[in-house]
């Protein structure tokens, strides 16, 4: 319809404000420490436990032992109370690697072996007798090269014998010679062809064997060219190469197997793959992933991938069906990341190709058929297995003796252990997740580390936190069994509003074992917030008998008197309370900033936390853009519905937000910048009840 008016009338227009506001991409938790299995030092995100225990494992088995790490517990807790994304970084003791694994194709495909190279001599009148001869052995085999084919002077019984039946000159002569030696799969390069031959082996051989050549008339011939120190080739190589994506040597499932096609070092831990099919005709297979211990009648197939081609230019392409990243570590000054290499990205959660050995581009000729050289290239049918990864120099994720440093045992012994490795494995994964751009999350936990024995990565990662100013981190201050004194004299060093630290211990039953073990209250915590966000929102205390419960929780190391919470409390402590009709409750949302203000509360820092991810969010889309009123109000038009609703959601009292010529003078433009200042109240929470109760005689008037 018109949207203006000419001449006299009424214009009906439509102003749709009721825009529903974008929400901020989600963040979860960061969690990082050992597991049984997966990538190490590689920053995974997590959807489910589920998918947890495909990728990192469960259970871990030493000696007669089983035990379950704090990550497992960390992440399962996590995921009961409504988590939905967590990123789970895996440390280990040593240098763990991938298990590879070679397919075979269905013909053996012939691999040169090492070249040598030489001259050999032309006599400018080559072939200007009958006799004229060159005689080329390879690896015992003579082949004899003549100008012309001879009236009767050149013997015959040392075939293959090779006639020079065309050219009038020298120069035709050497030229159709060249061409024989190279059909001879000798390999020559021509340089000035009236004097020299260069030739370059390309024949299989073993080190020892040579290529000689000697040239000469009747019976007297000279050797002119000796090529040695040739290595042998393979007779047959394999068609691709597949590697784990876990690292350690769990994930070696070895060759030897049983009657009924189980892998004796296969387990539920580890994949073998499958070729389930092949066609020649089409240039397609089908590769399957199954479980390391199932058996060939009953296959346990984790991933299958159907019709793949080892065409680089097919859509199915293998690298760009299952994918081809790597990743590795590097370290420059002070900064930690990873340098990817690869084509396509990893699609699988369990296997990437690590190389095609045999492509086959553009298998088909112009009329359909397959290419007679690309046919042996598709692999057979039929399993393998993977081998080849081990654990560093320390040769087992579980040293011997560390076993024991599980659960209450944690931070004892010489070099602090915990559940098998030390502070300094956690390093390279702390440097990793300072990273803001690449990881992000808002709260991050370290379940094993304590600040009474890890206390250089406990510092990285509350500086981590500081920096990044989008996350709050849990921690521990001290290891199982130690006094309130030492807890309350441990926190007295830190002044930080990015963290949190509860206590005591709390006892817990291991998913895995059944076992009733003891482990330190960050492994829980953040599943507390989890809850608390799911149930309301990051700006409600996450403590409290609603919000605060810890169902799966035993009991605590210590039942705390009202005494103990209050010093505990004094002391910007958590206390995790036990009550006789509740359980065991967080009862306490303090971070650990001394200076009293709204930010030394876990909920108003949390708040701040998501505020500012979301606002900084929308910003980001303002970089580069025009300084002027529009863009101004783009700003506006988003960040200031989104408070509203944190307001009606009970986040904050009031707020302000100026973004316009007040604060973005021509000065401020002309320094392309845009400001923009955003005032909050936020809300309270209600620690502290007082409730008077006032008694009254018979007859007393009450109050107003």
């Amino acid at each position: 319809m018109a949207e203006t008016l000419i001449s006299p009338g009424v214009l009906a227009r439509e102003n749709d404000q009721s825009f529903v506001t974008s929400q901020p991409a989600e963040r979860g938790a960061a969690i990082i420490g050992p597991t049984v299995l997966g990538p190490v030092e590689r920053p995974t995100l997590i959807s489910s436990f589920s998918s947890y225990q495909a990728i990192f494992g469960g259970a871990l088995q030493s000696g007669s032992g089983e035990y379950t790490y704090l990550t497992s517990i960390a992440a399962n807790q996590y995921f009961q109370n409504g988590g939905t994304s967590l990123l789970v970084t895996r440390v280990t003791s040593g240098s763990f690697t991938s298990a590879t694994s070679s397919i075979v194709p269905n013909t053996n495909v012939i691999v040169g072996g090492a070249e040598a190279s030489g001259s050999l001599a032309i006599v400018n009148n080559f072939g200007e007798t009958a006799e004229d001869e060159f005689r080329v052995t390879v690896n015992g085999n003579i082949s004899r090269f003549v100008a012309q084919n001879p009236a009767g002077g050149i013997p015959v019984d040392n075939p293959p014998l090779y006639f020079l039946s065309t050219g009038t000159t020298t120069a035709d002569y050497i030229d159709n010679l060249v061409a024989k030696i190279d059909s001879a799969a000798i390999g020559v390069n021509t340089d000035d062809y009236t004097t020299n031959i260069g030739i370059t082996s390309s024949a299989i051989g073993t080190s020892g064997n040579t290529i000689t050549a000697l040239t000469g008339s009747s019976s007297t011939f000279s050797t002119v060219l000796t090529l040695q120190g040739g290595i042998a080739g393979s007779g047959s190589t394999s068609a691709f190469e597949l590697e784990t994506i876990s690292e350690g040597e769990l994930m070696n499932t070895g060759t030897a197997s049983l009657s009924n096609g189980t892998l004796t070092s296969g387990s539920t831990n580890n994949v073998r793959w499958e070729i389930a099919s092949a066609n020649t005709s089409s240039g397609v297979f089908s590769l399957l992933i199954r479980r390391g211990n199932d058996t060939d009648n009953n296959k346990v197939v984790l991933e299958s991938y159907n019709n793949i081609s080892l065409d680089p230019f097919a859509p199915n392409y293998i690298s760009r069906a299952i994918g081809d990243v790597s990743t590795t570590l590097i370290t420059e000054g002070t900064d930690t990341f990873l340098q990817e290499s690869g084509s396509f990205p990893n699609i699988s959660n369990y296997v990437r190709v690590k190389e095609v050995i045999t492509p086959t581009p553009y298998y088909f000729n112009n009329d359909g058929s397959a290419k007679e050289e690309f046919t042996g290239s598709i692999p057979e049918v039929g399993s393998g297995s993977f081998n080849g990864s081990f654990n560093g120099a320390l040769g087992s994720n579980i040293p011997n003796g560390r076993a024991a440093n599980f659960y209450e045992n944690i931070g004892l012994g010489t070099d602090s252990d915990t559940q098998g490795v030390v502070g300094d494995d956690y390093n390279n994964a702390i440097a990793l997740l300072a990273n803001q751009d690449d990881y992000q999350f808002n709260v991050i936990s370290v379940p094993g580390l304590s600040n009474q024995y890890q206390a250089a990565q406990i510092t990285n990662v509350m500086n981590n936190s500081i920096s990044r100013g989008d996350s709050i981190a849990v921690i521990d201050l001290v290891g199982y069994n130690q006094q309130i004194n030492s807890v309350v004299n441990a926190a007295g060093g830190i002044d930080n509003s990015y963290t949190a630290t509860y206590w005591p211990w709390l006892q817990t039953v291991d998913p895995n074992s059944g076992m009733l073990v003891f482990i330190p209250a960050s492994t829980f915590i953040p599943g507390v917030y989890a809850f608390t966000d799911a149930s309301s929102d990051p700006w409600f205390a996450p403590a409290g008998i609603t919000r605060g419960g810890m169902g799966q929780v035993v009991r605590a190391e210590r039942r705390l008197t009202s005494t103990n919470r209050d010093t505990l409390y004094e002391a910007n402590i958590n206390p995790i309370a036990t009550f006789p009709s509740q359980g065991v409750v967080v009862f306490g949302q303090k971070t650990l900033q001394k200076a009293a203000s709204a930010l030394d509360r876990v909920n108003v820092r949390r708040l701040l936390i998501t505020l500012k991810s979301f606002i900084s969010q929308i910003a980001d889309n303002l970089v580069f853009e025009q300084n002027t009123i529009a863009t101004r109000q783009n700003f506006l038009t988003q960040v200031n519905p989104y408070l509203e609703s944190v307001q009606q959601r009970q986040g904050l009292y009031a707020f302000k937000v100026v973004m316009d010529e007040s604060n973005n003078t021509p000065d401020v433009i002309d320094r392309n910048e845009l400001i923009g200042q955003i005032f909050l109240q936020p809300t309270r929470t209600a620690e502290f009840i007082l409730l008077d109760f006032n008694v009254l005689p018979t007859g007393a008037t009450f109050p107003a």
